[in-house]
């Protein structure tokens, strides 16, 4: 690790940069080309286990051949006239023209499967094809695609009653919002269907007001709030004809939350993941769709809190009935767990320091699991395999780099994209033993060297207490002299383990234009940011806000001794950013002096009751931690200068949060930039996005360049 000592490197850095060429305006800000970077050959798809299709230029200003790379020798040759990857046949698809399910199958005229008034929704294929579920009016529905004959499943849908339709907190925070608020899976025989039915009654409704046309109008949304009521939910199964209804044995009045459900290989099970109020107990029940019945398969508890699966990447089901696989952090690290089919433990499969662990591929024959993770440096994704039975593993993956990994169908070869901070993407083919066969690109362009461009690095600070390296990405201003102050901007999440500090090629015109401006820009996280496992991210239970600024603290001292202007440290931040931002205008005003907080939130009292209460409990239960937690208690203390941005109808992060915040500044005669963005959500897209990032680039320039915004930047 270095710290002192890059004073010096930057030094003979700026000395060598003078003697290069600069980027123009028009390469940094208008994309116009250079060839610092080429582009990579890029991998098509594996054509079977033996050879892989790419697409390359056999000179760099050539047009793309498609090329065979035979992964046993790393031979590249010229595919034949005519080579595709090999695919499914076409398959039918469902959508929705008109607020109406229709239904098209190859070479065939598009079927319509409804006429009503009523907007259909989400409609989607069983895994046969042959039939198709959707909700109306939150009931759930069936049709059976030949006949065109439609069932109604559930007959109890209004307002508050959701069937199969997720009520805002599951959409936002437990399924995820790539569902479109889907809550009903078809079984892999295509007879059955699981769903969620929510009771909305007992939610609150929060109302979010649109300023469109004369009178303007409300959203009202069921939004709990922390210590609010949640919604109360039921599993249902049913045949896809819509008879032999059964719920699961739940009782649902009870404080709890359901997770994705699973179906199990043979449809004959739906494993159903159930978890207390708490949130510090994980139970996955296996349920008998036929009955209702269930029988408790697998049991987690934390001190803290555990994570409720909300992609389906808890589970992973072996053939042949050799039970399954569960993905966990109990130890501390991500790893993998196997379970015999009753639930019993076999025996753990991973071992070491792994975060964002992701299985690849498992070779049953073999008995081997190839998987991602973020394990030999946690800025660094590498690539691993090992034996079921949790011997031999090894890394496959190679150096000092973040690894992409594309593996042949069988687990015998893979090709990997890689890069670091300094070093542009190439890309490798390796045998499933590590060991490399060819390399296949190189994307460093025939400029590299010629431009002097701003350097970015990874460091490591130590923190405070010694405990812990936290990550920084750093890039330093064009010829740096380490003689002279500089204005440091700082862009951050912030939020638990949501770390940003990567190490790979991000080439950017943007970066550069800030460099040459004299920026030193920073993108820094700390001890519970995933770097650290669990057992890091598990410092901010109950104090939210806490460790963030302490780290960061830490870092912005460290900032200091390298140049950095304690006069201009900037800090900029987006949700959960935001509400970091906020707090460091407030309880860190002595380090950081301007920022730029977007849809923040600044009192956790008015966020979520899952994502909330996951970290800090209720308010009742923790009062003590929502008062540490929020802006409004260090309100007193802001200095510098803070802008506050926020979209109008953000259904996440309420606008109620950057009010309340304006209010308590102004109670205390602050003097603070505030800017509404009418109609937006959670972010904002079109030319309210070009006016955010105007209006943020000329607070940068007017306070931390102390210079107006030049006219190139201007979109």
């Amino acid at each position: 690790m270095r710290y002192i000592p890059i004073l010096l490197a930057c030094s003979i850095l700026s000395s060598a940069q003078a003697q290069k060429k600069e980027l123009s305006e028009r390469q940094m800000l208008r994309n116009e080309r250079t060839k610092i970077t080429e582009s990579l050959p890029q991998v098509m798809g594996w054509l079977n286990d033996e050879h892989v299709l790419i697409s390359k230029r056999v000179h760099p200003d050539s047009p793309s051949r498609t090329m065979i790379v035979e992964a046993k020798s790393g031979k590249i040759s010229m595919a034949p006239e005519g080579t595709t990857l090999p695919t499914a046949a076409p398959a039918p698809t469902v959508g929705i023209v008109a607020n109406d399910v229709v239904y098209t199958e190859p070479g065939q005229p598009t079927k319509q499967l409804t006429k009503t008034p009523e907007t259909e929704i989400n409609p989607t294929l069983s895994p046969d094809k042959q039939w198709v579920a959707f909700t109306r009016k939150n009931d759930l529905y069936s049709i059976h695609v030949a006949s065109g004959k439609e069932y109604r499943i559930t007959h109890d849908g209004t307002d508050l009653i959701l069937n199969g339709y997720a009520s805002w907190v599951y959409f936002e925070e437990i399924l995820g919002r790539p569902t479109r608020y889907k809550s009903f899976w078809w079984s892999p025989d295509s007879k059955k269907i699981v769903f969620m039915r929510m009771d909305d009654t007992q939610v609150p409704l929060f109302p979010i007001y649109s300023e469109s046309g004369q009178h303007g109008f409300s959203e009202n949304t069921r939004y709990p709030k922390a210590g609010d009521p949640n919604p109360t939910v039921r599993i249902g199964m049913v045949n896809a004809e819509g008879d032999g209804l059964v719920w699961a044995d739940f009782n649902e009045k009870q404080d709890q939350y359901f997770g994705m459900p699973y179906w199990t290989p043979d449809a004959k099970t739906v494993f159903v993941q159930w978890m207390n109020r708490g949130q510090d107990s994980l139970i996955i029940y296996a349920v008998d769709p036929s009955s209702g019945a269930k029988q408790p398969l697998y049991a987690e508890h934390q001190t803290t809190w555990v994570d409720l699966d909300d992609q389906g990447g808890r589970i992973t089901f072996l053939p042949h009935n050799k039970g399954f696989i569960v993905q966990s952090d109990k130890d501390g690290w991500d790893q993998l767990y196997w379970h015999h089919p009753d639930g019993t433990l076999k025996n753990k499969i991973s071992s070491g320091q792994h975060w964002s662990t992701a299985v690849q591929f498992i070779d049953t024959i073999k008995n081997i699991v190839y998987f991602t993770s973020r394990g030999e440096n946690s800025t660094r994704t590498d690539f691993y395999r090992v034996d079921l039975d949790g011997k031999n593993q090894m890394r496959l993956s190679f150096g000092e780099f973040t690894h992409a990994i594309n593996l042949s169908p069988k687990g015998s070869y893979f090709v990997t994209r890689y890069s670091n901070a300094g070093t542009p993407d190439k890309l490798a083919l390796l045998n499933n033993k590590g060991k490399l066969i060819a390399e296949l690109g190189d994307s460093k362009g025939t400029e590299f060297e010629t431009y002097a461009l701003a350097k970015t690095e990874i460091l490591r600070i130590p923190s405070e207490d010694g405990l812990f390296q936290l990550p920084i990405r750093i890039t330093w201003p064009l010829n740096y002299d380490p003689s002279k102050k500089y204005p440091v901007m700082i862009n951050i999440y912030g939020g638990p383990n949501a770390g940003t500090v990567r190490d790979g090629w991000q080439f950017s015109g943007t970066t550069q234009w800030w460099a040459k401006e004299g920026l030193i820009q920073v993108a820094m996280d700390h001890r519970a940011s995933g770097h650290f496992g669990k057992n890091g991210i598990n410092y901010m239970h109950r104090n939210l806000g806490k460790w963030e600024l302490i780290d960061w603290i830490t870092i912005v001292k460290w900032l200091r001794e390298q140049g950095a202007d304690p006069t201009r440290v900037g800090i900029a931040g987006f949700s959960y950013g935001g509400y970091m931002t906020c707090m460091a205008l407030t309880a860190g005003a002595g380090y950081f002096t301007h920022g730029l907080a977007g849809g923040s939130v600044t009192d956790w009292k008015l966020y979520d009751t899952h994502y909330t209460e996951r970290f800090m409990d209720t308010p009742k239960e923790n009062p003590e931690g929502y008062a540490a937690g929020s802006v409004m208690t260090y309100a007193d203390q802001y200095k510098g200068l803070l802008r506050i941005y926020h979209g109008t109808m953000d259904d996440n992060v309420h606008m109620q949060n950057s009010l309340q915040l304006i209010r308590k500044l102004q109670d205390s005669k602050k003097h603070f930039e505030f800017m509404l963005y009418p109609g937006g959500r959670h972010g904002w897209g079109g030319n309210q996005n070009l006016h955010s990032t105007n209006e943020n680039n000329q607070f940068i320039y007017r306070n931390l360049l102390n210079k107006e915004v030049p006219a190139a930047m201007v979109r």
